[in-house]
């Protein structure tokens, strides 16, 4: 099968020729250019271009190697997990909803619960722990401003006078099961945050654009 030009996932687009310098590098010690050069038959200036692509992305990392004597050091590149996150997308969609799954056989819904609280109050500590004001819209600010610093599409708008969190990307869209305990898991860290409940105005699993929450009157 022939490869596609551009290989997407969420908004990374990475070029063909690149993916190919990601799988040469997966599971391998860190490479040199000459080494790439030489796998993949094409010239410096294109292997070059590649490797900055992929370090801008995420995907590739650079490392100097001392050599021996008073010789020219020179660069390693590696692959970080984000690569290997790229390559293996379909087991990622597999493997949560499978944990779910199981865990709701081993314990049913009170499991699921308690599950659900559990990692909604971890990340809500993670995040707490950045934010330093008092009242309740003031920390969904903070809390919004704080997941667009990590990449996160997120931001405020108002309706019908009231400050609504619209969450254009989701970082939880690859662990999305049957019963959406994850979607209960971002509803739930939100209120933990905010210090106040918080619903869900709409979903994107249920036709919205993306998912949107507000402060409960």
């Amino acid at each position: 099968m022939q490869e596609r030009n551009t290989f997407v996932k969420s908004e990374l687009i990475i070029s063909a020729a690149a993916l190919r310098v990601v799988k040469l590098l997966v599971g391998r010690r860190p490479q040199a250019i000459s080494e790439l050069i030489k796998a993949t038959g094409v010239t410096r200036t294109a292997v070059t271009e590649q490797l900055n692509e992929l370090v801008a992305a995420g995907l590739v990392e650079k490392e100097v190697e001392k050599l021996p004597g008073r010789g020219r050091p020179r660069h390693l590149y590696r692959a970080t997990d984000a690569a290997m996150r790229l390559l293996f997308p379909t087991g990622q969609r597999m493997l949560v909803p499978a944990i779910w799954e199981a865990l709701g056989q081993i314990g049913g819904d009170k499991l699921l619960r308690n599950v659900v609280a559990r990692v909604s109050r971890i990340l809500a500590e993670h995040y707490s722990r950045r934010i330093t004001a008092s009242k309740p819209t003031e920390r969904l600010q903070q809390l919004i401003a704080l997941l667009a610093e990590e990449g996160g599409l997120v931001e405020a708008t108002t309706e019908d006078g009231r400050m609504v969190m619209l969450k254009r990307s989701c970082p939880f869209i690859s662990m999305l099961d049957e019963n959406r305990n994850i979607c209960t898991v971002d509803e739930e860290m939100i209120s933990a945050i905010v210090g106040h409940r918080v619903k869900r105005l709409a979903c994107r699993h249920e036709g919205a654009p993306c998912c949107t929450f507000t402060l409960v009157d």
